[in-house]
């Protein structure tokens, strides 16, 4: 099944600074998620995220919060009890997922999107974890419980289709 921009909205977990310096190469998830961000908007695909007691943890990401259409405030590793599907796009019924932990907040949320039926593609690159390996297992996880485990090139020349869309150097420039 492929990803279709139509229908896609990009989900970023808990991209916040205060937890990013602690994620095993923080520095580069979270320029993974800044890059999908971008070409989501590119892409006209709405974006969202998700921040774990920011009153605690702090925010998202300064760049993550300027690509965003709506942040969402939460207390359960899963964010759906917090009301993320009552915000997520009418008719879209593919999502995109990056951020962190992997093995914990992404991994509950996404968990929980495909058991209300929608179709989750985890952006490998663009997730992490303190440690890798849990990082590994819960990918390994997610793949055997109905989601999909992707990359960001993936992601973004399954949305654009062809090499005549017309963001496709402006994409391309981004990735390369």
């Amino acid at each position: 099944m492929l990803m279709k921009a139509e229908q896609s909205t990009l989900l970023l977990i808990d991209v916040q600074e205060k937890l990013m310096p602690a994620i095993s190469h923080g520095e580069e998830v979270a320029d993974r998620c800044i890059t999908l961000a971008t070409i989501a908007g590119l892409m006209e695909v709405p974006v969202l995220a998700t921040e774990q007691l920011p009153d605690k943890l702090g925010h998202n990401v300064e760049a993550i919060r300027e690509l965003c259409h709506l942040t969402l405030a939460k207390h359960h590793f899963d964010a759906c009890p917090d009301g993320l599907v009552d915000h997520l796009p009418e008719g879209r019924q593919h999502i995109v997922m990056g951020g962190c932990e992997t093995h914990v907040c992404m991994m509950q949320t996404a968990l929980s999107l495909v058991d209300a039926g929608y179709k989750v593609w985890v952006v490998a690159d663009a997730t992490g974890s303190r440690n890798e390996f849990d990082r590994d297992v819960a990918l390994d996880r997610l793949c055997e419980s109905g989601a999909r485990v992707v990359t960001l090139e993936m992601v973004a020349f399954e949305w654009m289709r062809h090499c005549k869309h017309p963001q496709f150097r402006n994409i391309q420039a981004l990735i390369k």
